[in-house]
């Protein structure tokens, strides 16, 4: 197999879950958490792989 032909089955496959997602969900930009949000308020969610337990 070439490199073109396993590019674009890479391509294909990376467009195929985009679309998948955006067929199961279509984006809600008023539900979505703001980028960059130093100074909101905003509590941080989620957590951080680096961190160490108590």
């Amino acid at each position: 197999m070439s490199r073109r032909i396993i590019a674009l089955a890479a391509m294909a496959f990376a467009v195929g879950i985009v679309a998948l997602d955006m067929a199961a969900s279509p984006p809600d930009p008023y539900a979505a958490p703001s980028p960059i949000a130093y100074g909101s308020g905003q509590a941080q969610s989620g957590g951080f792989c680096g961190a160490l337990p108590d």
